[in-house]
C-alpha cells in the first residue's frame, strides 16, 4: 500500500483480519442454525432473502443468490416438501409463481437467534450513535462489495483464477 502510513496500513490489515474472523464465525453460526432446522446453508440463506425482500419469483431468487435456475427449482422443491415455503400465483402475471415463506415454520425457529440478537443489542449499547452510523456505513459498503464479488465469481465461473 504505497503512500499509506504504516499505522494506517496496520489498521487496514486489522480490519481485514477481523472481517475475516467475523465472516468465519457468521458462516459457522448459520451452519449451526441450518443444521438445527434440517436445512443446507444455501437453503437457509435463500430463506433470508425471502424474509428480507418478501416473496420472489424463482428467477429473482436465482438472481439474488447467484444460483443456476435449475438449482433454485430443485431447492424450492425441497423447501416446499419441508413445509418452509409455498408456491403462490403471481398477482400480476398468471404465468409466474411467487415463492413465499411459511410464517409458522419460520416463527418456530426464531428462538435459535435469541442469544445472538440479545448480544448484538448489548454490543450496540457500547457505541455512540455516530459510531453506529459509521459501523452501518462500513457494513453496508462491505456487503455490496461482497455481493459484487460473489456475482463476479458466479458469472465468470469459479474455475477462473485470472481476470
Amino acid at each position: 500500500m504505497f503512500g499509506v502510513s504504516s499505522e494506517r496500513a496496520k489498521l487496514v490489515e486489522e480490519v481485514l483480519l477481523r472481517s475475516r474472523e467475523l465472516s468465519t464465525e457468521t458462516v459457522m453460526f448459520h451452519t449451526a442454525i441450518s443444521e438445527a432446522r434440517g436445512l443446507s446453508a444455501v437453503e437457509s440463506k435463500v430463506l433470508d432473502y425471502l424474509a428480507r425482500f418478501g416473496s420472489q419469483t424463482p428467477k429473482d431468487l436465482a438472481r439474488l443468490s447467484g444460483l443456476a435456475p435449475a438449482s433454485v427449482t430443485a431447492m424450492i422443491d425441497r423447501l416446499e416438501r419441508k413445509g418452509i415455503v409455498d408456491r403462490q400465483p403471481h398477482p400480476d402475471d398468471r404465468r409466474k409463481i411467487l415463492i413465499a415463506l411459511d410464517l409458522q415454520s419460520i416463527v418456530s425457529g426464531l428462538h435459535l437467534w435469541d442469544h445472538l440478537v440479545k448480544g448484538m443489542y448489548e454490543l450496540c449499547d457500547l457505541y455512540t450513535d455516530d459510531q453506529l452510523r459509521t459501523i452501518i456505513g462500513f457494513v453496508q459498503a462491505a456487503t455490496v462489495l461482497t455481493h459484487e464479488s460473489t456475482t463476479k465469481l458466479t458469472e465468470s465461473g469459479s474455475n477462473s483464477t485470472n481476470e
